[in-house]
């Protein structure tokens, strides 16, 4: 993406595509117009403090930060070290996210810090680590992929997040390989239509038992790579035990999935795995589970007996969902590592970055709690008193976010940088204006692993500043050992000494290598020319091979055949005109205008058993906390029961009966996550959202006579603010 500014430096009023392999030239509706954002009227441009009274007032930056180095060294003088937290975002640059982990655990000391990938990535990363060493989500360049003849696509609707990324499938669309596994006919089901390839619609919560008769019938009709399987890898014995329960009938009884597709689709792929190019690749529908690990884990078990990781033949790769969704988890956000994807129970990466940083070892805290967990500590005795947001608004994005709202308002201190009023803004002590993409330098890595600069396009706002220069007086202000350099291509050079060694080593790469335009991707040591094309010769376990890991399904213990009428599986994901909270895409006119609320998909079937009809106001609730038809929303703008969503139907053939889908870009009543669970993975922590169980009811909302009543906008004067 590039900009076109106004003569004398003003707001960029134009944006065109560039001609990169990935997107060839190509934008979705949100980069279209990501520029009307960098003047909106709604910027912050100035520090915000909160008063006595309860309401935000402006500051000068000296009192904003002086109030914030206070309160830590207060709070962390009474209650510990880890009573203060950061929760930081995969959107931030390598730069950001690096020095962001550096000053948890050298300027504040913390172990309290993650990161809202966990609510994203968590489960394909954890379960790439154990079988591959090493979690890249495509270990090959993209455009590998525009040669295959089949693909299997789980759990991805890339032709609304990403549609830029659909031209990429067209060479197995036009060979019929195209094969998506998505229980709503998504935008990106609808292209295997006409002969393009399948679609298969597997009940909620069942794409583990899917892969699991998938890779039954790959190994019982003897189709598995047999040579491969012996050279590269360990633990086919215990695979083969796990998925003989599973053929093709009981698979279909347990998920819907037609026996003879079953059979066909697996071998489809292994055909193509043998005489062409296939490729596995999973996305959030299938990760997004308290068994999110070991559905990836399955789908990399098929990819690794039919021969694909590593080969010329295919892959297996998994596509990240944020702006820097890979480099932002490689250099410390987390909360079990350090930077270069090093564990930080390692005592050599401990070693190591306390060389680099220029600290005792000792002083280096050590793991974490993941997000989730580590929001359900905000406020409480024994836990977080104080947080630090960073390119996150978990009062949207959270599982449970009732439960996380309480929690923010249990906090001595809640900080947040942002450069909107956010809804987790709106209820932080201080907010803090930062700068917008357009308006800095750095790096980010892509979803292949691949370096890219990010150069300033225009002038930043007189009163925004870039959170390495926040980090850098905050630093000063605690009296903090170490550097916290303000200049992102000093911060670059530090980071590639940090990870120098690591399995993501960067300490080849240079803003000065970058600005040719070189293809740069990690692992890149000093002296090396990059690894494009990971796994070729050996996996990055000490001794080169591959894990297959035994994963057992059990038999969903609610029937999906079989509910109540009004009971359903609540999956939740996103639109095309919408990114993540919605925070930035809701205040764009043309895409709020095109999808201005929520609407809670819902088969007509199902929608004559509960007798409503298009458009009719329905109250979604979670299974276990009942509805009654007189509930209101409380005067904090959440439902009464705080378990609650509010919204609209909308009628469609494109879902199974049993399951509803809401978009979760949407806050205040609309918000889907007012009823997701906050159980997580007991592996990668990321918690479950894709499947809820939830009741679907009529609304008697919003009042009579005032039909167009605007619930989106419910929480826009909620919280502490007046």
């Amino acid at each position: 993406m590039s900009l076109t500014p106004l003569e004398g430096g003003e707001a960029p009023v134009e944006v065109t595509g560039r001609d990169f392999p990935t997107n060839r030239g190509g934008l979705c509706r949100k980069g279209w117009t990501a520029a009307e954002l960098l003047q909106h009227p709604e910027r912050i441009t100035e520090p915000l403090v909160r008063d006595a009274d309860g309401a935000l007032r402006p500051a000068t930056w000296d009192e904003a930060l002086e109030r914030v180095a206070n309160e830590l060294r207060r709070i962390q003088a009474e209650h510990g070290k880890d009573a203060v937290g950061i929760f930081g975002g995969g959107g931030l640059t390598n730069e950001k996210a690096y020095l962001l982990g550096k000053f948890a655990r050298v300027a504040l000391g913390t172990s309290r810090i993650d990161y809202n990938g966990r609510f994203c990535m968590s489960s394909a990363a954890a379960a790439g680590n154990r079988a591959f060493g090493i979690d890249r989500g495509l270990p090959f360049p993209l455009t590998d992929v525009d040669t295959a003849d089949t693909i299997l696509m789980l759990g991805s609707n890339v032709a609304e997040t990403m549609p830029p990324f659909v031209q990429h499938l067209a060479g197995a669309r036009a060979a019929g390989g195209l094969v998506v596994v998505d229980p709503r006919r998504s935008a990106t089901a609808q292209l295997t239509d006409d002969g393009a390839g399948t679609h298969l619609a597997p009940a909620p919560h069942t794409d583990l038992v899917l892969l699991l008769g998938l890779a039954h019938v790959v190994i019982n009709d003897g189709l598995l790579d047999s040579r491969y399987l012996a050279e590269r890898t360990e633990g086919l014995e215990s695979v083969i035990r796990s998925v003989a329960p599973w053929w093709p009938e009981r698979v279909q009884a347990t998920t819907g999935v037609p026996a003879d597709l079953i059979r066909s689709t697996a071998r489809r792929l292994a055909e193509s795995a043998r005489t062409g190019s296939c490729y596995i690749l999973t996305g959030r529908g299938i990760e997004q589970h308290a068994d999110g690990t070991d559905t990836v884990t399955a789908a990399i078990n098929l990819a690794l007996l039919l021969g694909l990781p590593g080969s010329p033949r295919g892959g297996y790769g998994t596509l990240t969902g944020q702006g820097n969704g890979q480099g932002g988890r490689e250099h410390g956000q987390k909360a079990d590592q350090l930077p270069g994807y090093r564990k930080i129970t390692d005592p050599d990466a401990r070693a190591h970055m306390a060389r680099v940083w220029g600290v005792p070892e000792a002083s280096i805290p050590g793991p974490g709690l993941p997000a989730v967990e580590l929001l359900r500590t905000l406020g409480t005795d024994d836990g977080v008193r104080a947080l630090l947001v960073h390119g996150a608004n978990v009062v949207v994005s959270a599982p449970d976010v009732s439960a996380v709202r309480d929690g923010l308002r249990r906090l001595d201190l809640l900080v947040v940088s942002d450069f909107f009023l956010s809804e987790t803004a709106r209820e932080a002590d201080v907010v803090l204006p930062v700068l917008q993409w357009a308006e800095e330098e750095g790096t980010m890595t892509n979803l292949e692993g691949r370096v890219l600069r990010r150069r300033r396009a225009v002038e930043a706002p007189e009163g925004a500043r870039s959170e390495l220069w926040i980090m850098n007086r905050l630093a000063e202000l605690l009296d903090a050992p170490s550097a916290f350099p303000t200049e992102p291509e000093v911060v670059f050079e530090e980071l590639r000494s940090a990870s120098r060694g690591g399995l993501a080593d960067y300490s080849g790469v240079s803003y000065e290598l970058l600005d040719t335009g070189a293809e740069v991707y990690w692992p890149y040591p000093a002296g090396s020319s990059g690894t494009p094309r990971l796994f070729a010769e050996r996996f990055a376990h000490d001794d080169g091979r591959a894990r297959l890991v035994a994963v057992r399904a059990a038999t969903p213990s609610w029937s999906p055949s079989r509910p109540a009428p009004e009971e359903f599986h609540l999956a939740t994901g996103r639109l095309l005109e919408h990114y993540q909270s919605g925070a930035q895409t809701r205040r764009v006119a043309a895409l709020s205008t095109a999808q201005p609320e929520p609407r809670l998909q819902l088969h007509p079937a199902a929608a004559a058993r509960l007798r409503v009809a298009d458009k009719a106001w329905v109250r979604v609730t979670r299974l276990g906390e009942r509805a009654t038809q007189d509930a209101a929303p409380s005067s904090s703008g959440s439902a009464a029961a705080g378990r609650e969503v509010l919204c609209r139907v909308e009628l469609t053939l494109d879902i199974r009966p049993d399951t509803v889908f809401l978009p979760f870009h949407f806050p205040g009543l609309a918000a889907a996550n007012q009823v997701t669970e906050s159980r997580t993975d007991p592996i990668s922590g990321m918690p479950e959202f894709k499947t809820t169980r939830v009741l679907v009811q009529p609304a008697d909302f919003p009042p009579a006579g005032d039909p167009d009543a605007d619930l989106i906008c419910a929480s826009q004067h909620e919280g502490r603010s007046s």
